[in-house]
């Protein structure tokens, strides 16, 4: 037995060394560009090797991987290794063609083959792949691209990829399995992809995209544990084309389980002078609500809250949930725990090739020495991000060795800042509108805003040059100027009977005094020739302003749903003297109350707008051309300056008002169109009052008569009710009124409706 197994292992030995030799030498032949000592040492072969037919093939599938060779062969004789080889082409240039609903810039970024690089088959077929998964995000499923290779002269190519994208893959039907809580309508509306349908052409959300159904999965997730269903789960997801292949069908199959609520609620405090009282009253969830996983975290950013306030900044809350499956509750305990100080050691600027640093520093709430906070270095994040000046703003937080310090990167990505802008549009109240501009919202890397912009309307043309410094004198004040010439040809515009040529110049300062209230001052000079229909002829007028303004704006806002929560409110003063034509002051008042309901789709919003001009001169008189008119968007169901007191003579002219106060209700409601288009349904109710004329036109004299004119301030109403359409373009806004409280002399207007367009 022993004899035979080493007979047999000698036999082995002897055939795997059959063709072995080492080699003496080593041949290339075929190569032009490459030299032969670079194919010798691709092959990884060197002389004194010993070598096998093993070896030989190795070698050979070494070279072919290399993609510098279309064919390789390699061969034995004797002690001599030959490498014939024949050099793959290079590739001189790379098109793409045939492409529509893809950009060639983006198909060009998934391309790997390149011009210079050496033509590899097995490369090209994996540059189809990629742009073929790129079609099929975007629902071309049905997209065919071609490879062509033209031969040229001296072992150069050139790559074509034909493409013929064929039609998009639409989705026809999103249904679900199994769910009993929440019908089948609603979870389609609580995911980004929609089913089929012809007015859904501005849209690319009813096209299939495997990403897209992955992302709607984690939304369903989401949207059940807002509701309370802990276990939760997506046990199958169907996804098939129709037998014409041209639609797709999805199906998702759920397990919902059981609905929980709210157990006990306990909060560890390791503060003895933070009070328990504050921190439960802080919470934004109650024992026996339904379990949100998102009220969880708004708990969460409300204790960190109340704990900062008093003095702790370097805190950490976790939430522990307890799940009782026969209760059905979940108790919760906030554990509120005390971390080690760290500060800030160095903040590091990357990226901001054309943005100074000190325009970064500006908008960052930290600085070198402050204590590291992440909340904080979000906010700048997010401060930087509202600038537009960066595609992208990364915070990179690194812990020194040995210290409490840390080293913060702030990473910037730059984008084009610069906008050209053209618009055309239509209103009842300026007819067709063409309007043009460019803005610069980062002049010279400084952050200053510049703007040049000019509008053409049937009643109004305007030429506008403005400029901003948002950090005037290095400090948080902004400064700037605006130089404008206005032309209202409003002698045939519903009420308003005057036209008006007007040059101004005015500087402002602004500042911030608290998160929620700014301040700005402003100084005008305003150069004006008035014609006035019911005086006649031209009359010039000089009028130098100051005046400031308190502005309050808190919105809590969903962007998705163009609904928002609070108040924005404006108080201003202004004095129109210093030596000019008219001597008065002004004051305004405005207040916008909203409040958004039923899962933010739902909004009620009130405004009130107040105005009083007090003359300073001695007959009491505003020119007609400052006064306060209503009508139109101010009070709809009415002409533009179609209520108050009227000329006897002319009763389609108003003599305006030296005060107003009007208002609004309105309720914003979802219509039957999706979501994703913004469009609303409202009702309204308008209201207001407009103030009366100065004494001077109580009467009129026309010809060798006196007349008494209709001297009127008298409450206004109206209700209706529009359309509101945010459109890719623009918003349009369309609305009917109907006056409620109206008298016989008014202007009425039935139908509203404006347009306006940026491209």
């Amino acid at each position: 037995m022993k004899n035979k197994l080493l007979l047999s292992l000698s036999t082995f030995i002897v055939a795997s060394n059959v063709n072995a030799a080492t080699v003496s030498r080593i041949d290339v032949v075929g190569n032009q560009r490459m030299d032969a000592e670079s194919v010798r040492i691709l092959s990884d072969v060197k002389i004194g090797d010993n070598v096998n037919s093993e070896t030989v093939n190795n070698i050979t599938k070494t070279l072919q991987s290399s993609g510098y060779f279309e064919k390789v062969d390699v061969k034995l004789n004797g002690n001599i290794l030959k490498i014939n080889v024949s050099e793959s082409p290079i590739v001189n240039m790379v098109t793409i063609e045939g492409n529509d609903e893809i950009d060639t810039e983006d198909l060009k970024k998934e391309i790997k083959t390149s011009e210079r690089s050496s033509y590899d088959v097995s490369e090209i077929g994996a540059d189809v792949q990629r742009m073929l998964t790129l079609y099929q995000r975007k629902g071309f499923f049905g997209t065919k691209i071609k490879p062509k290779k033209i031969n040229l002269e001296n072992n150069r190519v050139n790559v074509v990829y034909e493409i013929r994208e064929g039609h998009p893959t639409y989705i026809r039907d999103i249904d679900f399995e199994n769910n009993k809580k929440f019908r089948s309508r609603q979870l389609r509306s609580e995911i980004l992809s929609r089913e089929h349908a012809w007015w859904r052409f501005m849209t690319q959300f009813d096209v299939y995209d495997e990403d897209r159904i992955q992302y709607d999965q984690q939304m369903l997730h989401q949207f059940y544990m807002r509701n309370g269903f802990l276990d939760f789960r997506i046990t199958d997801v169907n996804s098939h084309f129709s037998s014409d292949r041209e639609y797709f069908s999805v199906k998702y199959t759920v397990d919902e389980g059981k609905q929980y609520k709210v157990g006990n609620i306990k909060i560890e405090n390791p503060f003895e002078d933070v009070r328990d009282e504050d921190l439960y009253d802080a919470l934004t969830i109650s024992k026996k609500d339904v379990y949100n996983i998102d009220e969880i975290d708004a708990s969460v950013n409300a204790l960190r809250g109340v704990v900062a306030d008093s003095g702790y900044a370097f805190i950490s809350v976790e939430p522990i949930p307890t799940k009782h499956d026969d209760s059905l509750t979940v108790d919760i305990v906030f554990k509120i725990q005390k971390t080690n100080r760290i500060y800030i050691n160095s903040i590091n600027l990357l990226g901001n090739v054309r943005t100074f640093d000190n325009v970064i520093e500006h908008h960052l709430p930290m600085r070198e020495g402050d204590p590291f906070s992440l909340q904080t270095i979000e906010t700048g994040r997010q401060k930087l991000m509202r600038t537009r000046y960066f595609k992208d703003v990364q915070m990179v937080p690194t812990r020194l060795a040995d210290a409490n310090m840390m080293n913060l990167d702030v990473k910037v990505e730059e984008q084009p800042t610069g906008e050209l802008s053209g618009g055309v549009g239509y209103s009842t109240i300026n007819g067709p509108v063409v309007d043009m501009g460019v803005t610069e919202n980062n002049f010279m890397g400084r952050g200053q805003v510049v703007q040049i912009k000019g509008s053409i309307a049937e009643y109004q043309r305007q030429a506008l040059f403005s400029f901003t410094e948002p950090f005037l004198f290095n400090r948080e004040l902004s400064g700037g100027f605006d130089i404008s010439y206005t032309q209202y040809k409003y002698s045939k515009l519903g009420g308003y009977g005057y036209d008006r040529d007007s040059f101004m110049m005015a500087g402002r300062l602004g500042w911030r005094l608290t998160d929620h209230w700014t301040q700005t001052m402003r100084l005008s000079a305003t150069f004006d020739q008035n014609y006035d229909i019911q005086l006649g002829g031209w009359h010039n007028a000089n009028l130098y302003t100051l005046g400031t303004n308190l502005r309050y704006y808190n919105l809590n806002s969903n962007f998705q749903q163009n609904t928002h929560t609070g108040v924005v409110g404006d108080l201003g003063i202004a004095y129109t003297g210093f030596g000019g034509t008219n001597t008065f002051m002004r004051y305004s008042a405005d207040i916008t109350a909203m409040v958004k309901f039923l899962e933010d789709r739902w909004q009620l919003r009130t405004s009130w707008d107040l105005g009083y001009i007090q003359s300073l001169e001695g007959d009491n008189y505003i020119p007609r051309v400052y006064r306060y008119f209503l009508g139109g968007e101010s009070l709809r169901g009415f002409e533009v300056a179609g209520i108050g007191s009227r000329n006897r003579i002319f009763q389609t002219y108003s003599l305006g008002g030296l005060w107003k106060a009007n208002g609004s209700t309105q309720l914003n409601f979802p219509i039957f169109i999706p979501d994703e288009y913004q469009v609303k349904g409202f009702v309204f109710a308008d209201y207001g009052i407009l103030g009366k004329p100065p004494r001077k036109e109580y009467t009129f004299k026309y010809g060798s008569n006196t007349y008494d004119n209709i001297i009127d301030q008298d409450w206004r109403t109206s209700v209706g009710f529009g359309i509101y359409w945010n459109t890719p373009m623009g918003p349009m806004n369309f609305s009917w009124g109907w006056p409620l409280k109206v008298n016989k002399y008014d202007q009425e207007q039935r139908f509203l409706l404006s347009f306006e367009t940026q491209f």
